[in-house]
Order: C-alpha cells, then structure tokens, then sequence
C-alpha cells in the first residue's frame, strides 16, 4: 500500500503505546492516538475505524491484566458486560443517522460534574466499601452499563471516566472500578469494531502495528495501576477529565 513508511508506523506504535498506558486505566487514550492516525493523512471515518480496532487490542489486554489480578468484579461485569455491548452497537446505529455533535455541550457539563465531585472527595475510592447488590443497584447498573456503552458507540469521549464514576458511586476503590470500567469499555470497543468492519473503514496497515504496542501500553499501565493503587489512578482520573473537558470544550468554542 502506498504512502506507508517505517517512520510512520513507528510513530504510529509510539503514539499507541502512550495512548494504550492512560487508557489502560482511566481512558482517553483516543486524545493520542486519533489525532496520530489523522495525521497520516487518513479520512476521518477510517482513522476512526482504525482507532478502534488497535483500541481493542489494548482494551482487551487490559481487561486480562485486571482480571487475572482480580481487580474485576465477574459477578457483576458478566450481566453487564452484553449490556454495554448492546448500548454500543445500537449508538453506532443511531449516529449513522443523528448526527452526534448535539451533545458536546451536555458531555462538558456531565464531566465537570464527574470531577469536582471526584476533587472534593478526598478520600473516595482509596478503600472499597462495595458488600453487594441489592435489586435497586442492580437495575439502576443495568441501565447505566447500556447508557454509557449507547453513548460510547453515539459520540465517545469520557466514556471510561463516566464508567468509572459509576463503579466509584456504588462502592468500589479506585483501581477495581478503573478495572470493572476496562472490562465494559472493553464490550462496547467490540461492538463498534464489528460495525466499521462491515462498513469496510479500517486501515489494518496501521491498525495490527499500533494496536500490537497498544497491548504492550496497556499491559504496563494496567500493571503500574495495580502495583500504585488508588494513589496512582485517582490523580490519573483527575488529570484526563480536565484533558478531556478542555478538549470538548475547544470544540464547542472554536
């Protein structure tokens, strides 16, 4: 294929690695790797398609990485886990036909919410006080699940940080909600994968090499969250929802 370079694919792995190691625990990793891949010149709704598809390869090596940890509740992420999968492939669809700019006023306010809140709670998530689920949580987590994973097929951006937020309002510390949260951005990842592969939007020139260093950024960062704890993760979160709220705000302004 022309216009493909070692340099480019080397930049490529570089600029995955580093993407795969945020996103490994608290995501935005697409805030490094998307505009990589765009830079090659590459159409939009390829590069996104691209993104994806390298984006699951690291996604799932950090989910295993969590999981053989047991940073990863199963019980709770394995009903879950088809939820946000269905919520994904069904934002997908809609987008095809909404267009989805509409909600970045509303996804700025949701994530300046999520970090003050997360700010003012000193010591939040440093300890897991999460004993089970009662029927009332369960269902409520059944719908968030399917909501975050329709927002992360629809439009996308914090969607790791609202999964997260939401493993850290129903108990759990740090590390096992960044864990949980990997596992159903995990599931909504596939969803979106399967759809740009049908609609044949994927450059695996690029996606195979970037997504190979994604599994190797994802596995030291899932593996340092796991070593640090709460006190890495939680500063982690706290720095990429500000990233990520100055971004959607240079959006909505610019």
């Amino acid at each position: 294929m022309e216009n493909i370079s070692v340099d480019m694919i080397l930049f490529l792995m570089g600029a995955g690695f580093i993407a795969a190691f945020i996103d490994s625990v608290v995501g935005g990793g697409g805030l490094i790797s998307l505009p990589a891949l765009l830079l090659t010149g590459l159409p939009p709704t390829i590069a996104l398609g691209t993104n994806k598809m390298a984006s699951v390869m690291g996604s799932f090596t950090s989910t295993i990485s969590f999981m053989r940890s047991g940073k990863i509740n199963l019980e709770i992420i394995k009903y879950l886990f088809p939820l946000s999968f269905i919520g994904s492939a069904l934002g997908v669809i809609a987008v095809q036909q909404i267009p989805s700019q509409f909600l970045k006023p509303l996804v700025v306010v949701m994530l300046v919410v999520v970090t003050i809140y997360t700010f003012t709670k000193k010591e939040w998530g440093d300890v897991s006080t999460y004993d089970g689920m009662s029927k009332r949580t369960a269902y409520l987590s059944g719908i968030v699940a399917f909501s975050i994973g329709f927002y992360d097929g629809f439009f996308g951006p914090g969607a790791g940080s609202f999964f997260i937020f939401a493993f850290l309002m129903i108990g759990f510390d740090f590390v096992m909600a960044a864990g949980n949260s990997k596992a159903l951005n995990f599931a909504s990842n596939i969803a979106a994968v399967f759809t740009f592969v049908y609609f044949d939007s994927i450059n695996y020139y690029y996606a195979i090499p970037m997504g190979f260093a994604m599994i190797l950024g994802a596995l030291a960062g899932s593996r340092l969250a796991i070593k640090k704890g709460a006190a890495y993760v939680r500063p982690l979160f706290l720095f990429m929802s500000v990233v990520l709220i100055s971004k959607q705000l240079w959006d909505v302004l610019r």
